[in-house]
């Protein structure tokens, strides 16, 4: 009825203010954001105001009030007051990156609670979820009572987004990549911290990866990304914190579900890749500075990992059980073909090579294999003789000519 009344919120008229190069008030987003849910204003509608939001941009004030909308358009998760403040830590998307694996329960070691909402692996990237889901018997579809006693028991837990927290992000997310939307920065900004923001996320740290092997290909475009983020999330409420990071090379030393899982409960027993430790301090650190000195303590004496194994039993899983896929997989070697020097690992094509081997996915909803991925055996610089193994590589016999040819690809050797 509304939409009738006022024609500014007819969707012809919410269209040509952004076309125009105006700005959209706050009136215009809400019936955006209700009309495509309820599909009042059709998908090609919808598509045109994206493509506009693309070419025409968004200032902070717009973003802050689409964030608002697209929580406001399911429930917000709300927890028991008291505790430890209420943090979450989100990344961009890499190749190897296990972080939020370790940092979950390593904040929960120091007593903050971290009520953790991730997602799957799509493309080249891996998925929070799909390398949880390696872990004979836990659960990734946590209801609201049982998130909550994981996060009163433990002080946090790892599931995916349900259907009621903010549904307007996954129409919206699907529609992006359909119209070539995706780089718009209001709208990654507003899809990100929509999510967080109905979790009851008070403070949140980001990832903001750039490279090869991510969305945001220069640390430019990172910039500009993770400054949208903390302008918004202060619009918000939320104290938001942003690490740029690189992505040219994998982060840490495997690539695939069940191996990035076996690598951060290493991690969490005070091993693990020096790369892999280091971010996990850097991001606590930005958090807050005064952490960063116990976070290292509580992966070297044990509680980070007890807290790892309380939350895998809390979400239903056995932290003892053997990780699956594993010992259903054949393993190769990748040997260097001359002396040399390794110059590059290249995170893009060896993170399409795991994902051709099955431990990613080309389309939303597809299965993926746990067992299967890539385990980097040397460091970029470092020295090779002829013969030397480089890559490990866990496969059956699915895309094994295609992995091997981008693994060529990621690999480059030279005198110097």
């Amino acid at each position: 009825m509304a939409a009738a009344a006022d024609p500014q919120l007819l969707p012809q008229a919410i269209l040509a203010t952004k076309r125009e190069g105006g700005a959209w008030s706050r009136a215009q987003l809400g019936a955006l954001v209700q009309g495509g849910l309820s599909a009042a204003i059709s998908r090609p509608q919808l598509g045109a105001a994206l493509a506009f939001a693309l070419c025409r941009g968004m200032s902070d004030e717009e973003t802050v009030g689409l964030t608002e909308e697209m929580v406001n358009s399911g429930r917000r998760l709300r927890w028991p007051a008291g505790g430890g403040p209420l943090c979450d830590k989100h990344s961009t998307g890499g190749v190897g990156d296990k972080v939020s694996l370790v940092l979950a329960p390593l904040w929960a070691s120091l007593g903050l609670r971290v009520p953790m909402i991730s997602g799957r692996g799509l493309g080249h990237t891996g998925g929070t979820l799909d390398k949880l889901e390696a872990i004979s018997g836990l659960r990734v579809d946590l209801n609201e009572a049982e998130a909550a006693r994981c996060l009163d028991s433990v002080g946090c837990f790892i599931t995916g987004q349900t259907g009621a927290l903010a549904p307007a992000d996954g129409l919206l997310y699907a529609l992006r990549d359909e119209t070539g939307t995706v780089p718009s920065i209001p709208l990654i900004t507003a899809s990100i911290l929509s999510k967080k923001a109905a979790a009851g996320v008070e403070r949140l740290v980001m990832d903001v990866k750039y490279g090869s092997g991510a969305f945001m290909r220069t640390d430019a475009e990172a910039t500009a990304l993770a400054e949208s983020l903390e302008r918004v999330g202060a619009g918000l409420g939320m104290q938001v914190r942003c690490a740029l990071t690189p992505m040219s090379t994998p982060l840490g030393r495997t690539i695939g579900n069940a191996l990035e899982v076996r690598e951060a409960v290493e991690t969490l027993a005070g091993g693990g890749d020096p790369a892999l430790r280091a971010l996990t301090l850097r991001l606590t650190a930005a958090l807050d500075p005064a952490l960063e000195a116990p976070a290292a303590a509580a992966l070297d004496d044990g509680r980070a990992l007890a807290a790892w194994r309380g939350m895998v039993r809390a979400q239903g899983g056995d932290p003892d059980a053997p990780l699956r896929g594993l010992d259903a997989v054949k393993q190769s070697l990748v040997r260097a073909p001359a002396d040399g020097y390794l110059r590059r690992l290249d995170a893009l094509p060896l993170g399409q090579a795991a994902a051709a081997l099955g431990a990613g996915r080309a389309v939303a909803g597809a299965p993926v294999h746990p067992g299967v991925g890539l385990e980097l055996l040397v460091v970029e610089g470092e020295a090779l003789s002829a013969g030397q193994p480089i890559l490990r590589v866990w496969h059956d016999e699915v895309g094994l000519e295609v992995a091997q040819s981008l693994i060529a690809q990621a690999v480059e050797i030279g005198p110097r």
